[in-house]
């Protein structure tokens, strides 16, 4: 018997490695969702407050701030290879609605980058209100402004700014990688709420934002390479409360009704965060999904990468 050459042996160890490589390493070209936090207003130390990066060719682009936001960014960009999510490189953010858990980060991703060395204005678009929220943290922080850049750190004076992009629907944002589009969605009494499509190259992603059961969105999606899309539990202890049942309804989107939305939607990936689980575990919701949508989805933790 012909035995093979040590080269020919070695090649399907080479093709293994190689695979394992492209696998762990995410690749700088092309998009990917970076999740950096899948939490609510409960204090749970295992999930940051929401906020996403859509990462295109290298450059990232944020949804919402939530806190933690500067931290998760640089956990993603030491462990998960995203340079552009250290703090100094955090210029750009589509906040989905003024609440104050998709905006407690907001003065954190004004200042930290800053006191880093990011030397650029924030640009941040979101709905009505947010120049005035804007304004109150810039005045809150006013001291430290002026001690930062005339005292002895010698801080950059334009850093710490903001410009400010109060949106409607449509078209919100575009550049060389990616035409961002914001999309109206109910979220309870909210005189405005946003979810948005990122159109690039190579793929369509679309985050719902908080939002009740909306056509808008699955509309959007269309086809969508991944939807992203908050979810609570309704079979949580709270939810046995009249109150608390009538908010999550107007507010939020239960397992059966993001099914319905996803099989309008038809994503390659549906992915949920910002999931409020009520108490309960995770699985629990999980399973309440497979009963009522058989197409691909996932439970995201902070730091996963689609």
């Amino acid at each position: 018997m012909r035995k093979s050459s040590p080269v020919l042996r070695f090649l399907p160890f080479a093709f293994f490695l190689l695979t394992l490589f492209s696998q762990t390493r995410p690749a700088l070209d092309g998009t990917r969702v970076v999740i950096l936090g899948t939490g609510n207003p409960n204090a749970d130390p295992e999930r940051s407050g929401p906020a996403v990066a859509i990462m295109v060719n290298g450059s990232a682009y944020l949804v919402d701030c939530g806190p933690g936001v500067v931290r998760r960014a640089a956990a993603a960009a030491r462990d998960r290879s995203f340079p552009a999510l250290q703090a100094p490189k955090l210029n750009r953010v589509f906040i989905t609605h003024l609440h104050s858990d998709h905006t407690l980060g907001y003065p954190d991703l004004i200042f930290s980058p800053w006191v880093l060395g990011r030397d650029t204005p924030l640009e941040a678009y979101g709905p009505r209100g947010l120049q005035e929220m804007t304004d109150a943290i810039e005045k809150a922080w006013r001291k430290d402004v002026n001690i930062r850049v005339h005292g002895l750190e010698q801080a950059n004076p334009t850093g710490y700014k903001v410009r400010v992009h109060e949106i409607t629907p449509g078209v919100v944002y575009k550049d060389a990688n990616v035409t961002v589009t914001a999309i109206p969605v109910k979220h309870g009494t909210w005189d405005a709420a946003f979810g948005y499509r990122f159109q690039t190259a190579d793929r369509t992603i679309v985050v719902s934002g908080d939002t009740a059961p909306a056509e808008a969105i699955a509309t959007a999606c269309s086809g969508c390479d991944v939807l992203l899309h908050e979810i609570y539990n309704p079979r949580g202890p709270a939810l046995q409360v009249r109150h608390w049942r009538e908010y999550f309804r107007a507010f939020h989107t239960a397992p059966a009704e993001l099914a319905r939305i996803a099989l309008a939607a038809h994503p390659k990936l549906l992915v949920l965060y910002h999931q409020v689980l009520e108490g309960l575990p995770e699985q629990d919701l999980i399973d309440q999904m497979k009963e009522n949508y058989s197409g691909a989805f996932v439970s995201a933790r902070d730091l996963d990468v689609y």
